[in-house]
């Protein structure tokens, strides 16, 4: 079981966590995974970018509200003052850790990717042992673990490290299948692991879904679940179309592709170590736990329905490069994408035409005026392109569903169904896999765009 940062929000909730966690703990071995509370993890890294522009005021006020935030959750989590004054001891020590990394990098002003791991570690480091806290206060047998002292070893790509699996197996066996015999119920930080050097690293964004599906690869469980604050995967965002439902199964393929176009609840990274061993993943919600949620399995149930979900993708900017002299010449399209890449910079999404005379791309619409600026430096005067235009006022629309396989006339219902809207596209994508279609659209026909090919479908 691993709860997300809205799950361990406040005292309150992580209290109800526990007691989620005590009522199937009595029938089951459980392993528990927590992320960072709410907003904390993003407070980590704000407090590092202040640490090391030296901001030394906006640094000790943040450090003292981190304290306070986790000392109130204490008070509200726990009853029992026996637990409650060991895991404010721990917790003192814990913000003592943190305060004196944070001033390290204050007074040097630098902040290392290693150093910046071991900083934002903390979030997780707090509201697990606040969960022990809770867990023990209701008389379960559990043990606090952080995820390296959990066996999970990575390499050192600070930030995003990718687990060494085979090392990791083992020694996840070793140590957290020992606790399970003894009927020990491990509660685990997530998103935290150590390189083959002990040091501290991360899983990136998703690291907490990670730590659970990788914990449950090496352990063969039956299930993963993964708590947050939705009933499940939606086939439309509720706030756009008030009548989407949650769908009860999805295979890995579509909820892959759900997530990468930021399905709720979900990234794409931690179905990974799952689809490997076929286990099954679930998405439940916290605060409504009777709800069945949705199922992520390899086969799911035959549904009948072509297209599963209608999703909305914003904050994207389009870049359209052309020129006359791109035809048939090779590396073109390379040459566009090595450029962004010097700059960091993601492409989401491509679509080229068939006379090669213009290129089409989507990134992150924050990365726009770095992305022109060093495309424009690096291929106007060349000779290879004549022009390089930019919208920042775009959507992306995805249209996600295996019946779509093989189904002729997906397309056309799709774009009928938004023309009859009067909605025109700008730009259109689909990968052989014929999993998503993919599209581009004015912002602010983005959301009409949804509620079309929603209501074209019946979903």
């Amino acid at each position: 079981m691993k709860f997300g940062g809205t799950s361990l929000g406040d005292g309150e909730k992580i209290k109800n966590a526990a007691r989620l966690v005590k009522e199937y703990v009595e029938n089951n071995e459980v392993i528990v995974v927590c992320s960072a509370m709410a907003g904390v993890t993003d407070t980590l890294l704000l407090l590092v970018d202040k640490a090391s522009r030296g901001r030394v005021r906006d640094v000790e006020i943040t450090l003292n509200d981190l304290s306070e935030k986790h000392f109130r959750v204490i008070d509200d989590a726990i009853v029992d003052e026996a637990v409650k004054r060991d895991v404010k001891s721990i917790i003192k020590d814990l913000t003592e850790d943190l305060r004196r990394a944070v001033l390290s990098i204050l007074y040097l002003r630098e902040a290392t990717p290693r150093s910046r791991d071991y900083v934002v570690s903390f979030g997780e480091r707090l509201s697990t042992r606040i969960m022990w806290g809770a867990l023990t206060e209701l008389n379960v047998n559990c043990k606090y673990l952080d995820g390296g002292d959990a066996g999970i070893v990575t390499d050192s790509n600070f930030g995003e490290a990718n687990p060494l699996m085979e090392i990791t197996k083992l020694e996840v066996k070793r140590r957290i299948g020992s606790l399970l015999d003894r009927g020990i119920t491990p509660v685990v930080t997530g998103y935290i692991a150590v390189n083959e050097e002990g040091v501290i690293t991360t899983l990136g964004r998703g690291g907490s879904d990670y730590t659970a599906t990788i914990l449950g690869y090496c352990l063969d469980v039956d299930e993963v679940w993964l708590w947050s604050d939705v009933d499940g995967l939606m086939t439309a965002d509720p706030k756009i179309v008030k009548n989407a439902r949650v769908l009860p199964t999805v295979s890995f393929n579509e909820a892959i592709e759900m997530a990468i176009f930021g399905a709720k609840g979900l990234h794409p990274r931690a179905l990974e170590p799952a689809m490997k061993s076929n286990i099954k993943v679930r998405i439940k919600n916290t605060f409504n736990p009777s709800h069945p949620g949705t199922l992520i399995t390899a086969k799911p149930e035959k549904s009948g329905m072509i297209v599963k979900a209608v999703l909305l993708v914003k904050d994207v900017a389009m870049i359209s490069v052309r020129g006359a002299s791109m035809v048939g010449r090779p590396g073109t399209v390379a040459k566009i994408l090595e450029t962004l890449a010097k700059e960091n910079i993601n492409v989401m999404m491509i679509s080229q035409s068939v006379s090669e005379s213009s290129v089409s791309i989507v990134i992150k619409r924050d990365a726009l005026t770095r992305a022109l600026n060093r495309l424009e430096t690096t291929l106007l005067g060349t000779g290879l392109v004549e022009d390089i235009e930019s919208e920042d006022d775009v959507n992306v629309i995805a249209v996600v569903g295996e019946g779509m396989k093989g189904m002729p006339g997906v397309a056309s219902k799709v774009f009928g169904a938004v023309a009859k809207r009067g909605i025109n596209i700008r730009m259109i994508a689909q990968g052989s896999s014929e999993l998503n279609i993919s599209f581009v659209v004015k912002e602010e026909d983005g959301n009409e765009a949804v509620k079309a090919i929603h209501e074209e479908y019946g979903l």
